[in-house]
């Protein structure tokens, strides 16, 4: 094979991904960056990549402040309602004090919003859910970025970061591939903004073998805006905060419009309200906080798993009641063809029609993404402002590797930031990016060739493990020399399904199953030295299998430490199956050491900058 040409490219500034929070931040960066080169890399390509790919129904995260609907403090407490007492209020309140300003540059960009025809207010449905006709949502955003930036790099999968040689613990760029053409890609960088995916598939789908695309959230985030920073020494918070949500079956479509829209609800398959029936069980778990409003999502989940357990199932959304009426029944459908089309063609598929059958749910594999329901990610600093000491070192957003900032799924302790919310993150750390150089802070960083080239050497070899080894094959595609990236991430899912909570196991775990998980993932590390690809395309799959283990080993770690089970129904310890305030309101914090690969853990303190009496109104 011959060698790979070597591109060369030096910056200011450089972001990773470019996503909602990825285009946030390269559109940022040139507002306060007049003079500074930006570049944005991308996996696939940024008119429709990330989570927002396809388009969305609705922006999930807006205040509506200036008609007084809401304010940052209340996003505040719902959020910390939700993650049952555990999130970073600074960079909550941060979010949202700023996430207006983004909605109404979307308005102005021309993303179609729905309006009320009374007030003319955009379209409210639920208290943070405004209503929009998406389809072309990412395209806009997009168009914004590919202005603000001096250049977009498309199909550049980054694989490491680059660290400067010069002073310790300081970044220095990022190193990655082109799938189509092979080259390499060296990115010498003042700053680094992560603003990658989440972690999806580090867990066992529902929807396996052909239909394994068919997840929720978007199945090419591979994990790499928690590898990245994790491979580097950067620290990580609340890791084992996984997710687990109601989705229509084997089309996974997103249940909340429906919720919230046409005002459905659920039965069981008796046609009964079920989760009253567990109000007493989930009360012995939890205590005050089943009691609390709204209901937090996981103990809505818990019920949705113990009436199923209980032999109750299936569990179905009432949809038959919405859809008389022509109007919501046109809205159920767009909501679909705007966001998530195939659920549309498997109801089609099964001969189910929602004015006439009520379609049935279930709930998710486990997902990692920390600019949705969860907060994990990055332990970053926030605002001067707001944050108390041990949440500010200097720059707002940066992760505890100088110059390394986070945004979207890779900052941890800000949840339900959504679409909107990571675009307004991405412009937060690009701000603050902008001023580490103006301070002076990037000066003199030194990336040699010599770390580059290792880097070279490290990211084919799987083309060259698939050359060697390919000869050695006896029968069909099995090689006594490599594993194909599609073997090992089967058998990540099974490690991670089996032994850290998945949907084989009823979501259930203990410290016995978490051990045995980091002692396979371990031997899975190994084994991945000898993952092989065929092209440049399965190398992309090796990458993506390789950050999706180091994002599962960190996951693991902190499932094992929290010995508590503080989210019913994303998650249960089995030998530690209550919630425990006493020993465990408090942030979990992780660093893995760069040179052992050994995880050290440690306890954060919670500081609720909204004051308790407030919190109690808003319970």
């Amino acid at each position: 094979m011959p060698k790979n040409k070597t591109v060369y490219e030096n910056c200011d500034v450089l972001v990773v991904g470019g996503g909602m929070a990825g285009t946030g931040a390269a559109f940022e960066a040139r507002h306060w960056g007049r003079d500074l080169k930006i570049i944005c890399v991308e996996k696939a390509n940024i008119d429709r990549s990330g989570a927002v790919a396809q388009g969305l129904y609705a922006i999930n995260c807006y205040m509506g402040m200036q008609w007084g609907e809401n304010q940052p403090e209340d996003h505040v407490r719902y959020a910390r309602n939700d993650l049952m007492g555990l999130v970073r209020e600074d960079l909550g309140y941060d979010m949202a004090r700023h996430v207006d300003s983004t909605v109404h540059m979307f308005d102005e960009w021309g993303l179609p919003m729905m309006r009320n025809e009374k007030t003319g207010r955009y379209q409210r449905e639920g208290k943070w859910q405004i209503m929009i006709h998406g389809e072309s949502y990412k395209p806009i955003v997009a168009e914004a970025a590919k202005k603000s930036a001096d250049k977009i790099y498309n199909r550049v999968m980054i694989t490491h970061l680059l660290m400067d040689e010069s002073k310790e613990n300081r970044v220095g760029g990022a190193v990655g591939f082109n799938m189509r053409t092979g080259d390499f890609h060296v990115f010498r960088a003042k700053t680094v903004i992560v603003a990658a995916g989440g972690a999806s598939h580090i867990f066992k789908p529902r929807a396996v073998g052909e239909g394994m695309g068919r997840t929720w959230y978007a199945p090419w985030s591979n994990g790499s805006a928690y590898a990245l920073p994790i491979s580097v020494g950067a620290k990580m918070t609340q890791m084992e905060n996984r997710i687990v949500l109601c989705r229509f079956k084997d089309g996974y479509g997103p249940v909340g419009a429906y919720f919230l829209h046409l005002k459905t609800y659920t039965q069981n398959a008796n046609g009964e309200n079920y989760e009253k029936k567990w109000y007493e069980q989930t009360k012995k778990l939890v205590g005050e906080y089943i009691d609390h409003h709204p209901t937090p999502t996981c103990l809505r989940n818990h019920a949705f798993i113990q009436e199923v357990m209980a032999g109750g199932g299936p569990i179905h959304m009432v949809t038959k009641e919405a859809f008389q009426d022509p109007h919501l029944e046109t809205i159920g459908w767009e909501n679909f063809l705007g966001m998530t089309v195939g659920q549309a063609v498997v109801w089609a598929s099964q001969n189910v029609d929602p004015k006439f059958q009520n379609p049935e749910l279930t709930t998710s594999e486990p997902y990692v993404m920390g600019s949705h329901a969860t907060c994990s990610g990055a332990w970053v600093s926030g605002p001067e402002d707001l944050s108390p000491p041990e949440y500010f070192w200097g720059y707002n957003r940066m992760t505890t590797v100088q110059g390394l900032f986070g945004a979207g799924d890779t900052v941890g302790g800000s949840a339900h930031k959504f679409s909107s919310g990571s675009f307004t993150e991405g412009r937060l750390a690009a701000k603050a990016a902008i001023k580490y150089i103006q301070d002076q802070k990037a000066e003199d960083i030194e990336v040699n060739d010599g770390q580059c080239e290792n880097f070279r050497e490290v990211i084919y070899k799987p083309l060259e493990n698939y050359k060697v080894g390919r000869n050695e094959i006896t029968a069909g595609t099995v090689s006594p020399s490599y594993i194909l990236p599609i073997q090992g991430l089967q058998r990540l899912q099974k490690i991670m399904d089996e032994y850290v909570g998945g949907i084989s196991f009823n979501y259930m775990t203990n410290e016995n199953t978490l051990k045995k998980g980091l002692e396979l993932l371990d031997w899975l590390q190994e084994d991945l030295e000898h993952v092989g690809a065929e092209d440049y395309h399965q190398l992309m799959r090796a990458w993506e299998l390789k950050h999706r283990t180091l994002t599962s080993q960190c996951v693991t770690e902190h499932t094992l430490f929290r010995e508590e089970t503080r989210w019913p129904g994303y998650y249960y310890r089995g030998d530690h199956m209550k919630l425990d305030d006493e020993n465990w309101h408090c942030l979990t914090v992780s660093r893995r050491d760069p040179d052992t690969g050994k995880f050290t853990m440690e306890k954060m303190p919670v500081y609720h900058i909204i004051d308790e009496e407030e919190k109690k109104e808003a319970s």
